[in-house]
């Protein structure tokens, strides 16, 4: 799998009630469970005193990120997305051979 660098920033409908807005935050955190236990989200972060969040996806190719996996979120259909292919860098210190 490819990984990919998502930053998500959710924008809620003027005029959504708070029910509707809990309900697919609460459907949420049950998507981005069921995706990390499947592997396609690996890392997630908010910065500190924003409203967005950045983290890290795995999918076959960038059709499957959006289709599948990022398509499948409740809070989709208000999130703005920048999606930015990730590989190897032969630097990286996580790398256990430190080849690419």
């Amino acid at each position: 799998m490819r990984e990919f660098l998502v930053e998500i920033t959710t924008t809620i409908p003027e005029g959504t009630s708070q029910d509707e807005v809990d309900r697919r935050r609460a459907a949420e955190a049950v998507r981005a469970k069921e995706l990390a236990a499947a592997g396609h989200l690996t890392r997630l972060w908010r910065p500190v005193g924003e409203r967005r969040s950045i983290g890290v996806w795995r999918a076959a190719d960038e059709d499957e990120l959006h289709e599948k996996v990022l398509g499948t979120l409740p809070l989709h259909p208000w999130m703005t997305l920048t999606v930015t292919a990730l590989e190897s860098h032969p630097n990286d210190p996580g790398r256990p051979d430190g080849t690419s």
